[in-house]
């Protein structure tokens, strides 16, 4: 290149002001080529951590996509359509990682090599011989001192070391000189392509990147799925615009309708709205009073609900109501309390207990926001009473005859109960005497805490026990619940009872018939849950199918001492156990008999009644006679001979579930009469 400015090599040693000059001029350009390298490399470090990090942030989007599915949204399905397409999203976010890696290894390569190269071989080189280039002249300048100092009368030998020393010097110097002009005359063309393969580097990068790109991105079934999505996405945009409208118009209706609500005490120009005495439940906040130390009161804010026979109450952090009194104890009556300072209050009283001295008599004070919430509050409290309440779902006068003396065998078959009401969170229990629970051909017991109660959609499932588990568990976390009630579990033959350690009095009782499923917490062997069916009779209010009772179902679950295993496996063993004696009373033996001259079969963790059954010797030859269910999945022990004894409870059909149980098993009972399923 002719017209670049260069540096004689010639002119080197003779060091002329004038080549003095044109060093410098090339030293300053040197130093300010320096600077603009070093900023650009900069610049294109940038670029390159940008591109690493864009490489990373993409791959960590993708796999945050994926995550979506394991979040277990409470109000998302586990079959979404969101979950399947953001999936789909992250295996296309995939491909794009992979391809901007690709062009972050060519940045690295075509761009910021030459720059680093040019950096430290090239411009490094120039700062290190200029330094030896000065280095070199200063000795020069140093010999040629000491030479043209030497006088006259000096030795010849003197002289001659003199002037070989600076010959010596001005060789060095020379030779750096020539080398130092020459790596200054060759970075003029260097600066022609160290500064242009770079970008060049660059563009050829992103030329290479687009078409990988549009090889992945740009495929038709790409394009679809695209398109399939923005038309949904565009169609809920037009559905939440659609709901927005009808929000806005449905706000401006409740505001208008709940105008009358917004005072506590209707203002005086508000139409009269009369209280309804006629309801039989009633919800809402009220003020509770509760005695603090010494004589100090405190009124809390409080949700309270009726049901089931019981008033509830519930904070607004807590996740479950907890039980303020048993509507159906004798003597509950619900009156004004003219005796308190505030407005609006009524008290709820319970004489219960004052004789047997089991319970104090308690009385329960509250306060409304007005006289008609006042009010509507005492009748729908009385009406309960007065209607016997949840007592089985029997009126009042039901429940006194059972008290008098009535027998057992009106009670409800899906929760066997002494002659009155049994709460499970009840510490209270009632003596009982039941001839065929105690003499039960199989009978195991086992200590165990309850730890709470739910109602439960269906009869049967082991992840629906599991997630029972756990929220109540959660529940009791949540809210420092530490206290559990301690009971004596037994299981026998005939059912399974709670019984209370101290006073050997029953808790609770269930029918083996309506245990409908049973399984142990998976990670924790010391906690279970079972499910029962609560089978509501054909009274006055109840919901009636065909003349069959409406079943509901609850999940009870404990903390036992040993090993939930151990309960699971008792409750196997004595419904496989029922069976059996069914089996054997049919054939006209003693149950009792029969289990003391044979051993009950043994229940692996994975089988089933079935194979139960056909452990029994004597059923080899009647198996063809076994009356099995239309689908092949219950054998019907219905049987309406006279033999069948049921200690609490009339005789009931009991289907018993021959399917695959997994860690629990299932066993259910169908209600009715029993002349009727003849």
């Amino acid at each position: 290149m002719p017209d670049l400015e260069r540096l004689h090599l010639e002119d080197a040693l003779e060091d002329s002001p004038q080549t003095r000059h044109l060093l410098m001029v090339f030293e300053k350009d040197a130093m300010q080529l320096k600077k603009f390298t070093t900023n650009m490399h900069n610049c294109c470090q940038r670029i390159m951590s940008a591109q690493n990090e864009l490489c990373a942030a993409t791959q960590s989007l993708a796999q945050q996509l994926r995550a979506y599915e394991i979040q277990k949204f409470p109000l998302e399905s586990e079959d979404s359509i969101l979950t399947s397409t953001l999936k789909q999203f992250s295996s296309y976010l995939d491909d794009i990682s992979s391809i901007q890696q690709v062009l972050a290894q060519q940045y690295s390569e075509s761009m910021m090599y030459p720059l680093n190269k040019f950096l430290q071989a090239d411009l490094e080189e120039i700062s290190t011989m200029h330094e030896m280039f000065q280095m070199a002249t200063q000795e020069h300048e140093q010999a040629l001192m000491r030479y043209m100092k030497m006088p006259r009368k000096k030795e010849d030998k003197t002289k001659m070391e003199a002037n070989e020393e600076l010959a010596n010097m001005r060789k060095k110097f020379h030779q750096t000189a020539l080398h130092y002009y020459s790596a200054l005359n060759s970075l003029q063309y260097k600066r022609k392509c160290q500064l242009l393969e770079p970008v060049l580097g660059f563009l050829h990068a992103q030329r290479a990147f687009y078409p990988m790109g549009q090889d992945a991105v740009c495929k038709p079934e790409v394009e679809d799925f695209l398109a399939n999505i923005a038309a949904s996405v565009q169609g809920v945009h037009s559905e939440l615009a659609t709901e927005t409208q009808k929000t806005v118009e449905l706000i401006d209706n409740i505001e208008q309708q709940s105008s009358h609500l917004y005072h506590a005490e209707p203002p005086i120009d508000m139409p009269f709205i009369p209280p309804n005495t006629s309801l039989a439940q009633k919800a809402g906040y009220l003020m509770c009073r509760s005695r603090q130390a010494l004589l100090a009161t405190k009124w809390e804010r409080l949700y309270f609900f009726t049901q089931g026979g019981n008033l509830m109450s519930q904070s607004k952090d807590e996740v479950a109501g907890k039980l303020v009194l048993d509507l159906n104890e004798d003597g509950v009556l619900a009156e004004p309390a003219d005796s308190e300072d505030r407005r609006f209050t009524f008290q709820i009283s319970s004489t219960a207990g004052k004789k047997s001295h089991i319970k104090p008599q308690r009385t329960v004070v509250l306060q409304a926001e007005n006289l008609r919430e006042r009010d509507e509050w005492i009748a729908s409290i009385n009406n309960i009473v007065r209607d016997g309440g949840y007592v089985k779902d029997k009126p009042q006068a039901k429940k006194k005859e059972s008290v008098g003396g009535a027998s057992n065998s009106s009670a409800s078959p899906g929760l066997q109960s002494p002659t009155s009401r049994i709460n499970p969170f009840d510490q209270s229990g009632t003596d009982l005497v039941d001839t065929a629970f105690d003499n039960a051909a199989f009978s195991q017991k086992f200590t165990v805490r309850f730890l709470g109660s739910m109602e439960v959609k269906k009869d049967r499932g082991e992840q629906m026990v599991h997630a029972t588990i756990r929220q109540i568990m959660a529940a009791r976390a949540i809210h420092n619940v530490f206290k559990m009630t301690e009971s004596t579990m037994s299981v026998t033959s005939e059912g399974i009872r709670l019984i209370d350690p101290a006073t050997n009095t029953v808790r609770v009782e269930f029918a083996l018939q309506d245990v409908s499923f049973w399984a142990a917490h998976p990670e924790n062997n010391r906690l279970l849950g079972f499910i029962t069916r609560n089978r509501t009779s054909n009274s006055v209010g109840a919901k009636v199918e065909s003349g069959s009772p409406t079943p509901s179902f609850a999940c009870h679950v404990f903390e036992t001492n040993s090993t939930s295993e151990d309960i699971c496996q008792a409750i196997k063993q004595a419904t496989t156990i029922a069976f059996q004696a069914i089996m054997n009373r049919k054939k006209g033996q003693n149950p009792q008999s029969a289990q003391e001259n044979k051993p009950a079969p043994v229940l692996s963790d994975k089988s089933t009644l079935l194979e139960a059954i056909n452990q029994l010797d004597d059923l080899d030859d009647s198996a063809e006679d076994l009356p099995i269910s239309p689908d092949g999945r219950f054998l019907l022990l219905s049987n309406t001979e006279s033999d069948l004894p049921s200690p609490t409870t009339p005789t009931s059909p009991a289907a018993i579930a021959l399917g695959d149980q997994g860690d629990g098993a299932e066993a259910t009972a169908e209600g009715g009469d029993s002349e009727s399923e003849a």
